[in-house]
């Protein structure tokens, strides 16, 4: 039997039941059918069937109220009512949905035609800033495929992340931002672009997205850098005084108009020789031979192109990209430039067109740069001749400090004159002006000067000769002089100063710093009523002297008081230098940040030191305190290093013996070191009050001390006397 014949049969037991019945237990069976009906899939159809052939075909023994059994069958039939319009109801819904699905496709396929169709690029990022979504036009403006999303923040195009950073959190605080910024394509090359972003919140969610768009403006900077490039290049390059101070201006306009990373100059001599190369940007390369070969076969190569016409050179191994422009910026093919790019790129007309223009202003710059390199090596070759030999007499240093533009030359001078008889003549000038005019008056009175003092006559007396010099040389008015004359046996200073700078003059130790104010007057060719004063001043032992001009102290919008004070400062903190290093030294701490404005020259002695004498016990632990005073004494003398340091083996050797064998091991013993300089000689005696020691024929264990003294010292004298032993030793020092 099937299920519905079960059906069938249950249904008019049921039925029978309820009609003897009549209440409503038996009527609930009905409705307890209906949802069996349901579940058994039978039809609604056959229930009505089976219930008409029940009732409309009664058997003569049961008779059937048919009203009442229709209240059976409705009660059986509505669960599947319920479930029939169920059904119609969930086909409605499900037709609208579907119907409002096929409305999204054709939305969201709108939505995205409508994207892609934008000139301009457009991007959906995450809460994170993460690129989740982009359309072709950002796809064609960076280089990186829309199937490579996401693009985690930092984006890979990013250049300027800082700036990047900062406008996202602007967008973050008011919700939108704009702003131009540089963005590497995924080829290499530079473009730029402006951005446009804003947040916006999904519904349902507490964290912003963000949607934006970028436009590709490089064109138009490009057209706005390569005017502007070329406006600062030709005033940059105007007032350009070196070849390397051009190439510099160079790279800084062409690395933004061009993105050029490095620039190169090679200059070819007339002959066979090696080409010189200049070079600005990296990698830096300062020689012929340091090029990549590639390189320099294509520099050979543009000698034989028109000048004035950058070239766009490619390589064999990555053709369709350029990796600079040449050219030749001079009609004898004597100088050739290389813009290397930062990246091989293809390079547009417009990029040639700018690079022409550019290589034209850079010829006429080089060409007034070689002009001015070639009248300041002969303006400075004037002058140095004008001054007097770098090498002055023992004791001195001078320094000469050029700074004035554009040659670089002035008025400023000094003299350092031996007299004979151990004196010295001593002159620093500074005449009025700069340039050529100043320099040509200090030549003649420096030669005035240099002849006056050969006559021996006092210095008041000296200015008096050179004012009547002075005013017969046009423009000489108004120059200040330092005129001085010194003993170096016995320090006296006798000086004269015509409206000059006073001498410092700091003591030995770093004590004190003493100006030298007297014997002052006004400058030269200056009319006056009283004859020039002189002064004299014994300058102590160790102590150091210095002459200069007005360029070493004077700063605007400061007095001139307050640059004395502080060079003399600065001088008294040279004490432990060697001589050699103190001009330098003074110019180093007082050089203005941007340099000197005018000349600066400079004479500084150091007066010769008192000679070192060390009384000492005779004891092992005295040894390492004279090591260290007879090392400062050496130092504050100027002796060179190495020098001082065989001096101060030896000596110490030498005083080491003498703890050792002089006093055998007796209290009370002495021992007394001299040192001195003279006759061109470190003279060092060692002296003690006991006896001699005759040394091993065959040292085994020590007894080498006599043996290392006399090899590395230039002489040893030894006296060995019954009342003590005395050691001298000489060391000559270098000379020239």
């Amino acid at each position: 039997m099937s299920d519905n014949d079960r059906f069938k049969t249950a249904y008019a037991a049921a039925l029978h039941a309820y009609l003897a019945a009549r209440d409503e237990n038996s009527l609930s069976v009905g409705h307890e059918l209906g949802r069996r009906a349901l579940q058994e899939r039978v039809s609604m159809l056959d229930i009505v069937e089976h219930h008409f052939n029940l009732v409309y075909r009664p058997r003569a023994d049961l008779p059937v109220d048919r009203p009442t059994a229709l209240g059976f069958l409705l009660q059986t039939l509505a669960p599947l009512d319920v479930a029939t319009r169920g059904f119609l109801e969930g086909n409605e819904r499900y037709a609208e949905q579907r119907a409002r699905a096929e409305g999204l496709a054709h939305r969201d396929k709108f939505r995205t035609a409508l994207v892609n169709s934008l000139q301009e690029g457009f991007f959906v990022a995450d809460q994170n800033g993460a690129v989740i979504e982009m359309n072709n036009a950002l796809v064609q403006i960076v280089g990186y495929p829309a199937d490579g999303v996401p693009y985690e923040w930092p984006h890979p195009w990013l250049v300027d992340k800082s700036t990047a950073r900062e406008q996202v959190a602007v967008v973050r605080r008011f919700g939108s931002a704009g702003y131009e910024t540089p963005i590497r394509h995924r080829d290499g090359h530079l473009a730029w672009v402006t951005v446009s972003i804003n947040a916006v919140r999904e519904d349902g969610s507490a964290k912003d997205a963000y949607v934006g768009t970028i436009r590709d403006i490089t064109a138009e900077r490009a057209f706005a850098a390569r005017e502007s490039a070329v406006l600062r290049l030709a005033t940059a390059v105007a007032v350009a005084k070196t070849v390397d101070e051009l190439l510099a201006i160079t790279l800084d306009e062409c690395r933004s108009a061009l993105d050029i990373q490095r620039v190169i100059a090679v200059s070819w001599p007339s002959g066979d020789g090696r080409p010189e190369v200049q070079t600005a940007g990296d990698p830096a390369a300062q020689t012929w031979h340091a090029l990549d070969p590639w390189l320099r076969q294509t520099l050979r190569d543009a000698r034989m192109q028109l000048p004035l016409t950058a070239k766009v050179v490619e390589r064999e191994d990555d053709p369709g990209k350029a990796h600079g422009l040449v050219a030749v910026l001079s009609g004898a093919a004597d100088l050739t430039l290389w813009l290397e790019l930062r990246c091989p790129r293809w390079v547009n007309a417009e990029d040639r067109l700018l690079a022409t223009v550019l290589v034209g202003h850079l010829s006429l710059a080089m060409q007034h740069v070689r002009q001015f390199e070639s009248a300041r090596e002969t303006s400075l070759t004037l002058q140095r001749t004008m001054l007097p030999p770098l090498q002055p007499p023992p004791g001195f240093a001078v320094r000469y400090e050029p700074a004035v533009p554009p040659l670089e030359i002035g008025g400023d001078w000094y003299d350092v004159l031996p007299l004979g008889d151990h004196r010295i003549g001593i002159v620093v000038g500074d005449c009025v002006g700069r340039g050529l005019p100043a320099a040509a008056v200090m030549g003649q009175l420096r030669s005035s000067a240099r002849a006056l003092l050969i006559n021996g006559a006092a210095p008041a007396l000296l200015l008096e000769q050179l004012d009547s010099a002075a005013s017969l040389i046009p423009n000489a008015y108004c120059t200040t002089v330092f005129l001085a004359i010194l003993d170096t046996e016995s320090g006296v200073l006798e000086y004269s100063n015509a409206g000059h700078m006073p001498a410092v003059l700091a003591g030995p130790g770093s004590a004190t710093t003493t100006m030298l104010p007297d014997a002052a007057s006004v400058p030269l060719a200056v009319r006056r009523d009283k004859p020039r004063p002189q002064a004299t001043r014994v300058l102590p032992p160790g102590c150091t002297l210095m002459l200069f001009t007005d360029g070493l102290v004077e700063r605007r919008r400061e007095s001139i008081d307050d640059g004395i004070a502080r060079a003399a400062e600065v001088l008294a903190q040279t004490d432990e230098l060697p001589l050699s290093s103190v001009a330098d030294a003074v110019l180093r701490e007082l050089a203005p940040e941007g340099g000197y404005d005018d000349d600066v020259a400079m004479v500084i002695y150091r007066h010769k030191q008192k000679p070192l004498r060390i009384e000492s016990p005779a004891g092992a632990g005295q040894l390492a305190g004279i090591r260290h005073r007879l090392a400062d004494w050496l130092r504050a003398a100027d002796v060179p290093d190495p020098l001082l340091g065989d001096i101060v083996l030896v000596v110490s050797e030498a005083c080491t013996n003498c703890v050792e064998h002089a006093y055998r091991g007796r209290v009370g013993g002495t021992l007394q070191l001299d040192v001195d300089i003279s006759d061109g000689a470190v003279q060092a005696r060692v002296a003690d009050s006991g006896s001699w020691k005759t040394p091993a024929a065959r040292p085994v264990n020590g007894g080498r001390g006599l043996i290392l003294m006399k090899a590395i010292s230039d002489a040893v004298v030894l006296d060995n006397r019954a009342n003590g032993t005395t050691v001298d030793l000489t060391f000559r020092l270098p000379t020239g």
